[in-house]
C-alpha cells in the first residue's frame, strides 16, 4: 500500500451563516487518483479550497498533513511551493496572455517540449494553440482544457481538479480520463472532484461527501453504485442535496448511517 501523501484529520470549516465542513476525514495516497463524489452543495468545493489554503477557509478544528508535515496554517503560496495545485471549476482568466506563456507560468523549468506534451495531453494541437491568445475567442471548453494542460505541465505532487469535466463536451470526457491517468502514472496524486458518477471509474479509490462530511471511502464501483441509487435521484429532482448543513437531525443520520437519501 502506498503511504499517505495527504491526510485530513477531523477538519471543520465555518463560513458566514453555515458550517460547510464537519469533521472531514480523508487520506490521499501518493500517485493515486481519488474521486470525491457528491451532489452540488455537499461541500466538495469547500474542501478543495480548504486543502489549497484559500482565504476564508482556515479550519476551526482538525489539521491537514502533507507528506507528514502540518500545513493547516500555510498560505496558498506556501502550499503551491510544496507541490499542491488546484484547477478551479471555472478557469481563471489571463486575458491577452499567449497560451504558451500561460502554460509556462507554473513550470519550474519551462520547456517547449513539455508545453507541447501538455497540450497534446488535453487533445489540443500544439501548432494550432501555442501562439493563440487567451481571450474571448476561446470557448469555455478550450479554456478548461488549457487550464488542465497547465496543471499537467507543472507536474505537481498533488493536483486537486474541481469538476474537470464541466464545460467539456460529454463526448470528450475520455480525454479528461486519459489525462488524469497519465498524471498519476507520472507520480502526481489527483483528487478528482465531481458530481457525475460516470467519472469515478478512472479512480483508484473514491469517497462520498454528504452534508459537509466524507461519509464513505472505498472502491470506486461501490461508492459509485451507492451514489447512483441513493444520492443522484435527489440531484436530478432538486439540483442539490435535499438538506442544509445546519439541519442537525438529518446531518447526524447521514454521518451515523452513511445514507444520502432523505
Amino acid at each position: 500500500m502506498e503511504p499517505a501523501l495527504l491526510q485530513v484529520e477531523s477538519v471543520c470549516v465555518k463560513r458566514p451563516g453555515a458550517e460547510v465542513l464537519r469533521n472531514v476525514e480523508l487520506t490521499i495516497r501518493r500517485a493515486e487518483v481519488h474521486a470525491l463524489l457528491g451532489l452540488n452543495g455537499s461541500g466538495k468545493t469547500s474542501l478543495a479550497l480548504t486543502l489549497m489554503g484559500a482565504d476564508g477557509y482556515r479550519p476551526e478544528c482538525g489539521r491537514i498533513l502533507f507528506d507528514g508535515s502540518d500545513i493547516t496554517n500555510l498560505s496558498v503560496t506556501q502550499r503551491a511551493r510544496l507541490g499542491i495545485t488546484l484547477a478551479w471549476q471555472i478557469p481563471a482568466r489571463f486575458e491577452g496572455l499567449p497560451v504558451a506563456d500561460y502554460l509556462a507560468l507554473g513550470m519550474q523549468e519551462p520547456s517547449r517540449e513539455r508545453i507541447q506534451d501538455a497540450l497534446e495531453a488535453v487533445a489540443l494541437a500544439p501548432r494550432a494553440y501555442l501562439g493563440r491568445t487567451v481571450n474571448a475567442a476561446l470557448s469555455g471548453g478550450e479554456r478548461k482544457r488549457i487550464e488542465l494542460a497547465a496543471v499537467y505541465a507543472m507536474q505537481p505532487r498533488l493536483a486537486i481538479l474541481d469538476e474537470p469535466d464541466s464545460g467539456i463536451d460529454v463526448l470528450c470526457m475520455d480525454d479528461i480520463v486519459s489525462l488524469v491517468r497519465v498524471m498519476a502514472d507520472e507520480g502526481t496524486a489527483v483528487v478528482l472532484i465531481t458530481h457525475r458518477d460516470e467519472m469515478v471509474g478512472v479512480a483508484d479509490r473514491a469517497s462520498l461527501m454528504c452534508a459537509g462530511s466524507v461519509v464513505s471511502t472505498g472502491m470506486p464501483g461501490e461508492v459509485r453504485a451507492y451514489f447512483a441509487h441513493r444520492c443522484r435521484p435527489h440531484g436530478d429532482l432538486l439540483g442539490t442535496q435535499p438538506w442544509g448543513v445546519e439541519a442537525g437531525g438529518t446531518y447526524q443520520r447521514v454521518v451515523a448511517e452513511g445514507v444520502c437519501d432523505d
